[in-house]
């Protein structure tokens, strides 16, 4: 049994309705798909990283199942609706992960053969009786019943950070689809680190970071961002940009205005920033950073425009 690139769901601009669609709580976390072979687990990034050894108590949960089988779900920090970030950042540097569940909502495999061609209904309705009724560590993904119409506001309220939506009758497709769609309560996206201002006054680190995302063949500048940090963030995050410096702008166009004293890196590290709206110049609009994403790509990071479905 072998890793299976992850279903992507795609940006919307509203909550898909009718008896055909099945909503569930997006989770502020990481992808992870645990594939149990042989008794035992491998837990994977949605980049096909193996993160066994950063979760090894959620890989002996997983164990515990008595299965073969290959699951796909979120980690997510214990303790809140949908997870909080930034707090699961911290929970997974300590030697030993704690406070960290597996929130699973989809089985792809069972034994030996493939269940990703069945429809969602009953690829949720197996995966409810594996995990028959498990909670804590390893259990299900929630769902949000009640009218489509009003979900996402109800779950905005509730402080998560958007819906996901899936069809029911739709096998399991890796990549990006209409199958699966996303609502969000607010902005925010990944974008590549393409440099680094000084920073001013008492601020130790940096001022700020310069982001950018992928067009074509080139880094397109989308602005910087230089709140959300802490102390002890910036020295850190500090440290991993002077080991990707580079003399020179990856940029595919300079931007004007740039302090004296910016320094450039090599586009691989990515952030993840909430921010407002993007201004008709292309640029973020009260930028926040959230946190570094060491699951995904620097290569994979496009401007996130939601889709009109309407």
């Amino acid at each position: 049994m072998k890793f299976v690139p992850p279903a992507l769901a795609t940006l919307v601009d509203s909550v898909p309705t009718g008896p055909e669609w099945l909503h569930e709580v997006k989770y502020d976390g990481y992808r992870i798909e645990a594939v149990v072979h042989r008794g035992r687990c491998t837990l994977y990034s949605r980049n096909g990283i193996d993160w066994t050894n950063r979760l090894p108590a959620i890989a002996s949960r997983c164990e515990e199942i008595g299965h073969d089988l290959i699951l796909d779900g979120e980690i997510v920090a214990a303790g809140s609706a949908a997870g909080d970030f930034q707090e699961l950042q911290q929970r997974l540097d300590r030697p030993v992960s704690r406070g960290v569940n597996y929130v699973v909502f989809d089985l792809l495999a069972v034994g030996s053969r493939s269940i990703r061609k069945a429809p969602l209904e009953e690829r949720r309705e197996g995966l409810l009786e594996i995990l028959n009724g498990m909670r804590g560590t390893v259990r299900p993904g929630r769902t949000l019943p009640g009218d489509a119409a009003s979900l996402l506001d109800r779950a905005c309220t509730q402080g998560l950070e958007g819906v996901i939506s899936k069809r029911l009758d739709s096998a399991y497709h890796s990549g990006r689809t209409l199958d699966w769609r996303k609502t969000k309560c607010e902005r925010r996206q990944e974008f590549a680190i393409v440099g680094f201002t000084p920073p001013s006054g008492s601020r130790i680190g940096f001022g700020s970071l310069l982001l950018a995302v992928r067009e074509g063949d080139e880094w397109i500048y989308a602005g910087r961002v230089g709140s959300g940090f802490d102390e002890a963030g910036l020295t850190k995050l500090l440290s991993r940009l002077e080991r990707l410096e580079r003399r020179d702008s990856p940029l595919g166009e300079l931007p004007a205005g740039l302090p004296r004293g910016t320094r450039w890196v090599r586009p691989q590290l990515v952030a993840e920033v909430k921010f407002t709206e993007w201004t008709t110049e292309g640029r973020l609009r009260h930028p926040v950073f959230v946190a570094i994403r060491s699951d995904k790509r620097a290569s994979e990071v496009r401007r996130e425009t939601p889709r009109r479905t309407a």
